[in-house]
């Protein structure tokens, strides 16, 4: 399994995101367990997670994230795939990531 851990600043447009990154893993097969969190709270769900993602609205914490992820990958997720809620593209994103690590 798979975990990835979306990070924004309230949780709201990121929910949504979720929905259609799990909906894309469950069509295509993929094993994962996908949820958002506030900022706020990141600390202390990145222990649960395989990677993190961060939506672009809260890019700023990259580098707080990188620090406090425990060598996990971290990266700011497309903001075009973002914006256009392309939850294929985004998952394509952490896969690709997790992989080169």
């Amino acid at each position: 399994m798979i975990n990835i851990l979306l990070v924004c600043s309230a949780g709201m447009s990121t929910s949504l995101m979720v929905k259609k990154m799990n909906a894309i893993a469950t069509e295509k097969g993929i094993d994962a367990h996908i949820w958002a969190v506030a900022n706020a709270d990141a600390a202390n769900e990145i222990g649960k997670a395989d990677i993190i993602l961060l939506g672009p609205q809260v890019r700023f914490l990259e580098n707080k994230m990188i620090e406090i992820s425990e060598g996990k990958p971290v990266q700011v997720i497309n903001m075009q795939a973002y914006g256009t809620m392309n939850g294929e593209k985004v998952l394509e994103q952490a896969l690709q990531l997790l992989n080169k690590n």
